[in-house]
């Protein structure tokens, strides 16, 4: 096998970086890459997905990654994860004899450590350029479940129907499930015993970077997990204001005292995004400094200045995201930076620590074991939504009333374009078909009939 026809085998099963933005995998395959790093930081509290799937399948995904590394020609090879991970350290020790060529390296107890760029620099040294990728540097990245997917591609022919994600929260039994894709959220929280409260309010994604849905909203290639909350938190209270009464409190609040750019992770790294000097310009209505404006592209949004940072409780994340999509609205691009990135000198005591992230978030009484339950999921229906990736959507191949089984491709990626194929994740009937989603139930619901209406 070499490079194309793996890339073919990626894109063709609908794999997709699982998690974060969704960046099709087959495009990061790279001979211009030495360094492969496999993430396995969890960069989030509560999440737990990548480090069980890691200590369950090590020999599968330390498989995948020595495939990968000889038919790119990739030279050096790292599992970067946290050593608190213990049963995922063992697993690994226990098969590092079959691949010597497999480097651990162990990560800080930091937030946002998983953040690829921030990943990048503490396994490598290297730093990717501010608005730029890491193959710019000759690194490529991809989180454990995305190898895991590609094992199951290659060996086993296998398309991505699945997800691993973590439950956790308000509910009866924390765990990390594997559940069909396009399943609602609210009946995956079932199958973490239900909800212990009724003023609740769920958080598809980490309790960062994660947003608030609705609880019909349903299961992507791209979620690491579902986090309920009570309503009356002040994370839900925080991800659910108004960007205007935002911008009203820091108007009014706002000290410049800059430790939202101290602490900020990207700016440790030397890329110039100022959250201080955007919040001076915004709420003083100043608009002559475009710099600091157009220099929101390169704020990552993992939101420490404001989870974590402002002693005023601000929220320049939210207001700099907000800025970031109406210059995007209105076509302007991105910057071109020059200057060279370096790491603050003072960066190494300006990190944040994961534990006392967690106590400022509020969440230490839900930071539990999420115990791994691999058992087949079949709910009553799915919704399959076909762009869930950076990209081009998929176009469907099936209509109203046919039958597919799982595994079936849905929708194919469109030639020449940067997307990747849809499957179905359950068998069944098809009950609607559209170009943003097909909709299917069970055989075992008893609504076939009604899916030919």
């Amino acid at each position: 096998m070499d490079a194309e026809q793996l890339k073919e085998i990626i894109r063709d099963s609908g794999i997709i970086g699982a998690g974060g933005a969704g960046f099709p995998s087959y495009a990061k395959l790279s001979n211009q890459a030495d360094t492969l790093i496999l993430n396995c930081a969890e960069c989030e509290p509560l999440l737990k997905v990548h480090r069980q799937l890691l200590a369950e399948h090590a020999y599968e995904i330390m498989t995948m990654m020595m495939e990968i590394a000889k038919v790119c020609s990739i030279e050096n090879v790292y599992i970067s994860l946290k050593g608190s991970y213990k049963d995922t350290v063992e697993a690994v020790e226990a098969e590092h004899e079959s691949f010597p060529k497999i480097k651990v390296h162990f990560l800080k107890e930091v937030y946002p450590v998983g953040d690829e760029v921030i990943l990048v620099y503490e396994t490598t040294g290297r730093i990717v350029p501010a608005g730029g990728l890491p193959i710019q540097i000759g690194v490529t990245v991809f989180n454990v479940e995305t190898i895991y997917n590609m094992y199951l591609a290659v060996h086993e022919g296998k398309p991505v129907t699945h997800k691993y994600l973590t439950v956790a929260g308000e509910v009866k039994n924390p765990c990390t499930l594997r559940v069909p894709i396009g399943m609602a959220a609210s009946k995956v929280v079932e199958l973490a015993g239900g909800q212990t409260r009724s003023d609740v309010a769920y958080i598809m994604g980490g309790p960062a970077t994660g947003r608030v849905i609705a609880r019909y909203e349903v299961i992507t290639k791209t979620t690491n997990a579902i986090l309920v909350l009570p309503q009356t938190s002040s994370l839900i209270g925080r991800k659910q204001a108004s960007v205007k009464i935002d911008m009203k409190r820091a108007m009014a609040s706002c000290c410049q005292c800059q430790m939202c750019t101290d602490l900020c992770p990207r700016f440790l790294l030397g890329h110039p995004v100022e959250p201080h000097s955007f919040m001076r310009s915004a709420t003083s209505g100043v608009s002559k400094n475009t710099k600091v404006y157009l220099d929101t592209y390169f704020c990552c949004a993992c939101g420490v200045c404001e989870l974590f940072s402002c002693p005023q409780g601000l929220s320049p994340r939210a207001l700099m995201q907000e800025c970031k999509a109406e210059l995007r609205k209105n076509g302007v691009p991105t910057p071109n930076v020059t200057r060279e990135a370096k790491a603050d000198p003072a960066r190494s005591y300006r990190l944040v620590s994961m534990k006392r992230f967690i106590g400022r978030l509020g969440l230490q009484s839900y930071n539990l074991p999420a115990p791994m339950d691999e058992k087949d999921v079949v709910p009553s229906s799915v919704t399959v939504y076909l762009n869930q990736n950076i990209g081009a959507p998929a176009l469907p191949q099936v209509k109203k009333g046919d039958a597919v089984t799982k595994g079936d491709i849905l929708a194919k990626a469109p030639e020449g374009k940067l997307s990747v194929n849809v499957h179905a994740s359950i068998t069944g009937i098809i009950r609607e078909c559209n170009e943003r989603f097909i909709r299917i139930d069970s055989v075992k619901t008893g609504k076939m009939g009604g899916s030919h209406e």
